[in-house]
């Protein structure tokens, strides 16, 4: 679905639902034309809250939308891809922690650059200000917290 009119008919939920279920694709096939390593859009997601930090288990498990079955299935595929390395914490036999590998953070960056001509594609089509405001106002609080 992507001609306006049937996007004109939309309610804001099921608008949004749409784009971004269509850059999410845009951008997961740019990086996938560029690179033999697959990373899915879940995948992304993880590798975005641990960029240069160290976080436990535990803190993704918390901060990231996805169920803790799926999360550590994504961590032991990211692992097996070399993109992250588990650490024991100090002091604490049963937490871990995970850190991006020089090669997760390679490919963490390279795909912020494809995320980044995405953008510019979309502000050289509806203007740069007409980004500026919608990031603007998705960045607003809503005040419609889910818990």
């Amino acid at each position: 679905m992507n001609s306006s009119f049937e996007l004109q008919n939309l309610d804001l939920i099921d608008l949004l639902s749409e784009r971004h279920s269509l850059v999410r694709k845009i951008s997961e096939q740019a990086w996938n034309d560029q690179s033999d390593i697959y990373i899915s859009n879940s995948e992304w997601y993880i590798m975005a809250r641990i960029y240069k930090k160290q976080p436990t288990l535990s803190y993704i498990n918390k901060h990231v939308e996805i169920s803790r079955q799926a999360i550590h299935k994504f961590i032991k595929q990211l692992a097996a891809k070399e993109l992250i390395v588990i650490h024991n914490v100090e002091n604490n036999k049963k937490e871990k922690c995970v850190q991006l590998t020089a090669l997760g953070e390679a490919c963490y960056e390279k795909n912020e650059a494809l995320k980044a001509q995405l953008e510019q594609k979309i502000a050289e089509k509806i203007g740069a200000e007409q980004v500026k405001l919608l990031k603007d106002l998705l960045t607003l609080e809503w005040g419609i917290d889910s818990k």
